[in-house]
């Protein structure tokens, strides 16, 4: 399992793009983890799914919330990964109204929950295999913080506990 002082896994998400950018296209576009966080600090934050819950009306909703105190803090950008496709994080990030402060990253294969270890087997639920929920605060690639919850908790992993963090 990942932990402070690891170097994030060198995985490929995919990010759902509604309008062509800067070398971004219109719809899916690869996010190579590595390449992407060089150089920042970035408030990380992983669910079990899009559109569940906790994850709706707590998780997603606070860090959006929270943006401007992230950045103050000095943290550079916001991202939140789950085992989803790029269609569905982006659908999600309208609903949220996520906008340009949260990243919605798909780990459609789950190939980062993987890599880092923090996988929740929901397969006995009709869900298979999800990210488990946690935050990390990550510096040029780094894991400089790691809160991970327990089974059916929401507690460590929220913006509020990552903000203090940030700030130190």
């Amino acid at each position: 399992m990942i932990k402070v002082g690891d170097a994030l896994p060198d995985v490929v998400l995919q990010e759902y793009s509604e309008v062509e950018g800067n070398g971004c296209s219109i719809g899916p576009n690869p996010v190579k983890v590595h390449e992407a966080a060089a150089g920042k600090t970035i408030a990380l934050f992983g669910l079990p799914g899009a559109y569940t819950p906790t994850c709706s009306a707590k998780h997603v909703p606070g860090y959006v919330q929270k943006y401007d105190e992230l950045k103050k803090a000095g943290v550079d950008e916001i991202w939140c990964v789950s085992v989803n496709d790029a269609f569905v994080m982006g659908a999600w990030a309208r609903d949220q109204h996520t906008g340009t402060k949260v990243r919605m990253l798909a780990d459609g294969s789950a190939d980062f929950a993987k890599a880092t270890g923090l996988t929740l087997d929901l397969t006995g639920r009709g869900m298979g295999l999800r990210s488990t929920r946690y935050s990390m605060l990550v510096k040029d690639g780094k894991v400089a913080t790691l809160n991970i919850e327990g089974p059916g908790k929401f507690e460590v992993s929220d913006a509020d506990t990552l903000l203090a963090q940030a700030r130190g």
